[in-house]
């Protein structure tokens, strides 16, 4: 203890010579005062005063210590579900692009009935870690991100709507897309309840010039929120027949933070 090493260290110094008795036990003892006259005895008051500015660096010291072993209990404690700080090797992160390769990139394969939600379940990213896409520690289900570990995440999508004119459409399809138009993208996440849960949304309305031969729009979104192990997250979107999944402007990730 901090009473023997200061016993020990101070033993054959001029602080035992001081006090004529063994520091430990005149520490213990300094509220111990026989007598009035031992009180005003000028040798007694300095040796009080040393007593208690030991004390006070004895007490010092033992709420420092204290203190370190309360830190790395809560850093230990603050990990859900007794898992160790995350190193590169442990990781969770993904970055899921666009997939234009299984279908024409003007038609996307996007669930055409979705379960649940707003606008079209988009399904057909890329996580095979070609070109840009990865996958550190979470799985890819139908198109759904499922959560390893409960943790604050933060959440990004980005999806790029291109309409191309075409002399072949039919002038009916080309009027409706030419019309004013919501280009939203939905991220949404699923858990316990029966309905998925809207987390972000962003809109436009546009309007393409029919003198365009293209019209371009990307809408990104991003944000921080707190998920649960084994919670799953999508994108959806309007107007799925003008979704490019080119792999550098289409996109959906998350990583923990």
């Amino acid at each position: 203890s901090l009473l023997l090493q200061l016993r020990d260290t101070y033993s054959k110094s001029g602080i035992a010579c001081l006090t004529g008795e063994e520091i430990g036990d005149f520490i213990q003892n300094l509220d111990l005062i026989e007598s009035e006259d031992r009180a005003a005895d000028p040798c007694w008051q300095v040796k009080w005063h040393l007593g208690k500015l030991i004390k006070k660096m004895m007490a010092r010291s033992y709420e420092e210590n204290i203190s370190a072993v309360n830190a790395e209990r809560a850093l230990t404690l603050s990990h859900t579900e007794g898992q160790p700080p995350r190193s590169p090797g442990n990781r969770i992160a993904a970055h899921l692009t666009g997939n234009s390769n299984r279908k024409n990139s003007l038609s996307p394969r996007i669930d055409s009935s979705p379960r649940r939600g707003n606008g079209q379940k988009i399904s057909n990213w890329e996580s095979s870690r070609k070109g840009h896409s990865c996958l550190y520690n979470v799985e890819l289900r139908n198109g759904e991100l499922v959560i390893p570990q409960t943790g604050f995440y933060y959440i990004y999508s980005q999806t790029y709507f291109r309409f191309r004119e075409n002399e072949n459409e039919d002038s009916d399809l080309l009027a409706q897309i030419r019309n004013p138009k919501q280009l939203v993208q939905y991220v949404y996440k699923v858990t316990n309840y029966p309905e998925p849960i809207l987390l972000m949304k962003s809109a436009r309305t546009s309007c393409w010039s029919k003198k365009a031969e293209y019209g371009l729009y990307s809408i990104y979104q991003g944000g921080v929120f707190q998920l649960k192990r084994e919670d799953r997250i999508f994108v959806s979107v309007s107007n799925g027949d003008i979704v490019d999944m080119d792999k550098e402007a289409s996109f959906f990730g998350a990583f923990m933070i």
